[in-house]
C-alpha cells in the first residue's frame, strides 16, 4: 500500500494486514511444541484406560487381578451375565450425578460442545471420571469400545494443558483436538485417520494453526505406542480382491445398504434415549436399566458384551457364518442402542466397526471375494456415515489393516454411504444430541465469501459528500430533502475525508445550544474516523466496523487521500446474497434451438 497519504489523514487509514494463502505465524510452532506434550499425555491416558478396562474386566468375569487382555465371551453363562452389568450402571450412575454428568454418553459430543460453546474448556473431574467410567462400564460388559472415552479423555488432558498458558479460545480447541487425536492414535494406531477426524468432526477448520499441532500430537502417540499398546496394525487381514470394476461396484452397494444402516441407528438411538426420558424415574437409574438388556443380550450371544475387538478380527478373518453374523448384528445393534441410550459411558466406534462389519460380511456372501474384505468395506461405510466423516472412514478402515490396495473401495462405500446419511437424515449421531439443545452446528467447510471480495469490488463509487465548512443548521436543511442519503463523508479544504455524519448526527447537535455559524469540520475535531482502501479485504472491513461500532466507512485512493467510495453494511450482505445466488441459482450458458413456428 502506498503512504503518499499527508500524515493527518494517515493516521487514519487501516493498512493492509499481510496478505498470504494462510494465517500461521510462530503460533503455530510453539503449538506444535505443546502437541508433544499433549501426544504423550493422549498416549499415557489410551494405556491406562486399556488397562483399567482389562482390570475390570478380569476381576468381575474371572475373579482374578490381572491387567492382561481377556475375553468376556469365555466367561460362564449364568445369572451374574445380567447383574454384572448392571452393578457396572449403578456405579456410573452414581458417578455422574456426585461426580460429572460429561462422562454420560461416549463422549465425542460432549468434546464437540465444549470446543464450540465452552470455550474449550474440559475440567480435571472429566479426565479423571471418564476413563473410570468407561472402564467400569466396558468392563462389567457394556458394548462399548475405548475410543470414544479416551478421544474425551485426550482432549481433557489437551484442554488443562493449555489452561496452564495465556492462550485464546482459537488455541487451547488447538490442543483439545490434539490430545484427542492422540488418544485415538494409541488406542487404534490410526494416525492419519485420527488427523482426519480431528479435521471433520471436531476442529471445524482447516489451517496450519491447527493442523500442524494435531498431527504432531498423534504422531507422538504414535512413537509411544510401541512401548505402551502394541505395534503394527491392530488387525490382520488376509484375502484376495476381485476385479477392479466388481470391487469397487461390490463396494458401493455396501456403502448404500450401510448408510440406510447408520441412519436407522441414529434415528433409533434417540427414539431409544427419548422414552427415557419419559420415564418416571432419576436419570442416575437409567444406566442400570440398559444393563439389564445388555445383560439379556449377553446371554443370547455373549460375544456382544465388552468393546469386541476379538469379533472385529473374525469379520476380517471371513471366519463366521451368515447365521452368526446376523445374530451378532443384531443383538449387538440392539444392546448398544439401548446401552447408549440409557446415558452410560462408552464409545461407538467399535460397535459401529462390528455392526458395519457384519453387515458387509453378510452382503459379502453374494460377492465375489473375501468376506473379510467385504467387511472391512462395511466397516468403512458405516463410520462414514454414522459420523459424517467418509475421508475418516475410508483412511481408518485402511490404517487399521495396513491393506492400501483396499483403499479404493473402503473409499467408494463411505462416499456412497455418506450421500445417503446427509439426504436421509439431517443430523449425524454425533451432532443430534446438541442440536436437541439448541445448538445447531453446520458441518460443512466453505471459503468465506468476505475473504476473496476486495472492498473496491463491492463500494458505492464517487459517493455524495458534503464540505466541511458547511454549518450545521445548513446540513439540516440538506437532510431533510427527499432525495438525501442516511450519511455523508465530510470533506476537507483539501479534498481529503475529515469524518462522517449522519442524519442522527445532525438533529443532535441542531438540538443542543450551539452558535449558528458551527461547522460540520468542528463538530468532527474530537471524533476519530476509520478509513480503508479499495484493495482491503472484506473480512478485514467486516471486523474493523463491528470493532469500532460504525456502519459506514469512506474509502479513499491510497496513493491521494480522496474519497473514491463508501461502503455500508448492506454491501456486506450483498457479498453473502450474491455467494448464496451462486450456490443456489442454476443457469444453463449453452443455448438450445428454439423449433420454428409453422407459417
Amino acid at each position: 500500500m502506498s503512504t503518499q497519504i499527508p500524515p493527518a489523514t494517515m493516521s487514519a487509514l487501516i493498512p493492509l494486514p499481510r496478505m498470504a494463502d494462510h494465517t500461521a505465524d510462530r503460533t503455530m510452532v510453539l503449538l506444535a511444541a505443546a502437541g508433544l506434550v499433549t501426544g504423550t499425555g493422549g498416549a499415557l491416558a489410551a494405556w491406562v484406560l486399556i488397562k483399567l478396562i482389562a482390570l475390570v474386566t478380569n476381576l468381575v468375569w474371572f475373579g482374578r487381578v490381572s491387567a492382561e487382555a481377556s475375553d468376556m465371551a469365555l466367561a460362564t453363562r449364568g445369572p451374574w451375565m445380567v447383574v454384572a452389568p448392571v452393578l457396572g450402571s449403578i456405579a456410573i450412575g452414581l458417578m455422574a450425578r456426585f461426580g460429572s454428568d460429561k462422562i454420560r454418553g461416549h463422549g465425542i459430543p460432549e468434546a464437540i460442545e465444549a470446543i464450540l460453546y465452552g470455550e474449550s474448556r474440559l475440567s480435571p473431574k472429566v479426565a479423571v471420571l471418564k476413563p473410570l467410567s468407561s472402564a467400569i462400564s466396558i468392563g462389567t460388559g457394556g458394548p462399548f469400545g475405548a475410543e470414544g472415552p479416551i478421544i474425551m479423555t485426550g482432549g481433557a488432558i489437551g484442554s488443562l494443558f493449555a489452561q496452564c498458558f495465556h492462550l485464546s479460545a482459537a488455541e487451547r480447541k488447538t490442543l483439545l483436538v490434539a490430545g484427542a487425536a492422540a488418544g485415538m492414535t494409541a488406542i487404534f494406531g490410526t494416525p492419519v485417520a485420527a488427523i482426519l477426524l480431528a479435521v471433520e468432526v471436531l476442529l471445524f477448520e482447516w489451517k496450519p494453526r491447527s493442523l500442524v499441532p494435531v498431527a504432531t500430537s498423534a504422531v507422538t502417540a504414535l512413537v509411544w505406542r510401541p512401548l505402551l499398546v502394541g505395534q503394527g496394525p491392530l488387525f490382520a487381514l488376509s484375502g484376495h480382491i476381485p476385479a477392479i470394476a466388481g470391487f469397487v461396484a461390490g463396494a458401493v452397494l455396501i456403502g448404500l445398504i450401510v448408510g440406510v444402516v447408520a441412519s436407522l441407528l441414529s434415528a433409533m438411538l434417540y427414539r431409544i434415549e427419548d422414552a427415557f426420558h419419559h420415564l418416571p424415574l432419576h436419570w442416575m437409574w437409567w444406566p442400570a436399566l440398559g444393563g439389564v438388556v445388555v445383560g439379556i443380550g449377553g446371554l443370547i450371544d455373549p460375544r456382544v458384551l465388552g468393546a469386541g475387538y476379538g469379533n472385529i478380527q473374525d469379520l476380517l478373518a471371513g471366519s463366521l457364518l451368515l447365521q452368526a453374523l446376523l445374530l451378532l448384528l443384531v443383538v449387538k445393534a440392539l444392546v448398544w442402542l439401548v446401552a447408549l441410550g440409557s446415558g452410560t459411558s462408552g464409545g461407538i466406534l467399535a460397535p459401529l466397526l462390528i455392526i458395519g462389519g457384519a453387515t458387509g460380511a453378510a452382503i459379502g456372501q453374494l460377492l465375489p471375494g473375501s468376506n473379510g474384505i467385504w467387511a472391512l468395506v462395511g466397516m468403512a461405510g458405516i463410520l462414514s456415515a454414522a459420523m459424517r466423516a467418509p475421508l475418516t472412514g475410508a483412511i481408518f478402515a485402511i490404517e487399521l489393516t495396513g491393506r492400501l490396495d483396499i483403499l479404493p473401495a473402503t473409499m467408494a462405500a463411505a462416499a456412497a454411504s455418506y450421500a445417503v446419511a446427509v439426504l436421509v437424515l439431517r443430523r449425524s449421531i454425533l451432532t443430534e444430541k446438541i442440536a436437541r439443545r439448541g445448538r445447531h452446528i453446520q458441518q460443512e467447510m466453505a471459503i468465506d465469501p468476505w475473504a476473496i471480495a476486495c472492498v473496491g469490488g463491492i463500494m458505492t463509487p464517487l459517493p455524495d459528500t458534503l464540505p466541511g465548512n458547511m454549518p450545521v443548521f445548513r446540513a439540516l436543511e440538506h437532510f431533510a430533502l427527499p432525495h438525501a442519503h442516511r450519511s455523508y463523508p465530510i470533506i476537507g479544504e483539501d479534498g481529503r475525508p475529515i469524518g462522517i455524519v449522519s442524519r442522527s448526527d445532525v438533529l443532535r447537535w441542531s438540538s443542543e445550544t450551539v452558535s449558528d455559524d458551527v461547522t460540520l469540520a468542528e463538530r468532527q475535531s474530537d471524533r476519530g474516523l476509520l478509513l480503508v482502501t479499495p484493495d482491503m479485504p472484506v473480512t478485514v472491513l467486516a471486523d474493523l466496523m463491528i470493532a469500532d461500532d460504525v456502519g459506514r466507512v469512506p474509502v479513499v485512493d491510497a496513493r491521494t487521500g480522496v474519497v473514491i467510495g463508501i461502503v455500508a453494511r448492506c454491501d456486506l450482505l450483498r457479498v453473502r446474497l450474491h455467494a448464496h445466488r451462486e450456490d443456489r441459482e442454476r443457469r444453463s450458458f449453452v443455448r438450445t434451438a428454439q423449433p420454428r413456428k409453422s407459417s
